[in-house]
């Protein structure tokens, strides 16, 4: 479960919008806004990035993707590595030698 974020969602998409459409220094809205200054360039290189202005930066939907991708890679090994330990168990169960029961 991630952490909460310290910041509302609807003050983000605000601080963002005040830097973008005043041109005002993103430490004058930070500081006006009660939001640190280095939160506040993290948010608008996002929002630069989610609107294609900027492609040294993935996008929001390009970080889920990646996210998911990396979630179903370390699945994989997981259920790579109980087959791996699987095969090795049954692997020994065949090369055991067996007794033909007395009669």
């Amino acid at each position: 479960m991630p952490a909460p974020r310290k910041y509302p969602d609807e003050l983000r998409e605000r601080a963002v919008r005040e830097v973008r459409s005043s041109g005002r220094p993103i430490t004058h809205v930070a500081r006006d806004l009660g939001i640190h200054k280095e939160a506040l360039r993290s948010w608008v290189s996002q929002a630069e990035a989610d609107a294609g202005e900027r492609d040294d930066r993935l996008t929001s939907s390009e970080l889920e993707e990646l996210k998911q991708l990396r979630k179903g890679n370390a699945e994989l090994r997981r259920a790579n590595e109980i087959l791996k330990a699987a095969s090795v168990f049954f692997a020994q169960e065949i090369d055991r030698p067996r007794t033909r029961p007395s009669r």
